[in-house]
């Protein structure tokens, strides 16, 4: 797979406070790739970087076959759709209105305002002021301004946060459609069940360092506990380690007909964080 994304040994500072340290990882063509995270570890530093908003203060970048200095040219932020908690609207304007000026911008085909609405579920909204429009049908306004141009590399910093159920479910299935037909997503979130949901790999960033990477499944069984949970109709809850030793005791639980539940050791993309970094993902 031809690589997209290379970062190495980036570092960013803002004075004396160190935002990365080091950081390093890839993205190769047609991946969801989640950059993992509490607020203040610093993902979106690391998009601002990408998007050439940011120098680098050590380090290297390479996106798209440009080294950070080329971040400026045009042709390379055409290759992009941004999504950051600066994309914004022109609240006056309707819907379509808002898409065709971007459209006229990029110089695509008029069929794509549509079709990305459709996308979405908003056609039906597309001549209503965008003043009109809720939270999350904006939020969806905005992930159509950034894939109107079809482009080959997507930067989501935190697309669904604070978004109702439905619109977040409605975001997960355009992401996955896009990635079906080739496009490369980089996505910053602290949602963990979103990462397991939507990405081939993901980086835990966490004070500025990379502390872990790999597939959320692979992660999840890296750090699962060779243990089975049993828990009782009394609300008793026993933890016994999986071994030959203890194959009478589960044997025996496992046919008591108090029992509730039995499962072995399996944790969660939000526990292996925990475990790996000591810190709750607030």
């Amino acid at each position: 797979m031809k690589t997209i994304v290379k970062i190495a040994e980036l570092r960013k500072n803002f004075g004396h406070e160190q935002a990365l340290k080091g950081i390093q990882f890839e993205i190769k063509s047609g991946e969801i790739f989640g950059l993992l995270g509490p607020s203040g570890s610093g993902k979106t530093t690391t998009i601002k970087l990408l998007t050439g908003e940011l120098d680098p203060t050590s380090g290297s970048l390479e996106v798209l076959g440009y080294s950070s200095e080329m971040f400026g040219r045009t042709e390379y932020l055409e290759k992009l759709g941004i999504l950051s908690d600066k994309s914004a609207l022109y609240e006056r304007l309707t819907v379509a209105d808002n898409l065709e000026l971007y459209r006229k911008l990029y110089n695509t085909d008029k069929e794509k305002v549509d079709e990305v609405l459709e996308a979405v579920g908003l056609l039906d909204q597309k001549n209503k002021r965008v003043s009109k429009l809720s939270k999350g049908m904006k939020q969806r306004i905005l992930l159509c301004k950034a894939v109107l141009h079809a482009p080959p590399l997507l930067l989501l910093d935190e697309p669904t946060s604070a978004l109702d159920p439905n619109t977040r479910e409605r975001i997960h299935e355009m992401l996955l459609k896009l990635k079906e037909s080739g496009t490369t997503i980089l996505l910053t979130t602290h949602d963990m069940d979103e990462a397991t949901l939507l990405c081939d790999n993901v980086a835990f960033l966490h004070g500025g360092i990379i502390k872990e990477t790999g597939s959320p499944e692979d992660l999840r069984n890296k750090y699962k506990r060779n243990v089975v949970h049993i828990k009782y109709a009394s609300g008793l809850i026993k933890t016994i380690e999986n071994s030959s030793e203890n194959f009478n005791q589960i044997q025996e639980a496992l046919f008591d007909q108090n029992l509730i539940e039995m499962h072995t050791d399996f944790p969660s993309l939000g526990e292996v964080f925990k475990n790996v970094t000591g810190k709750e993902l607030i």
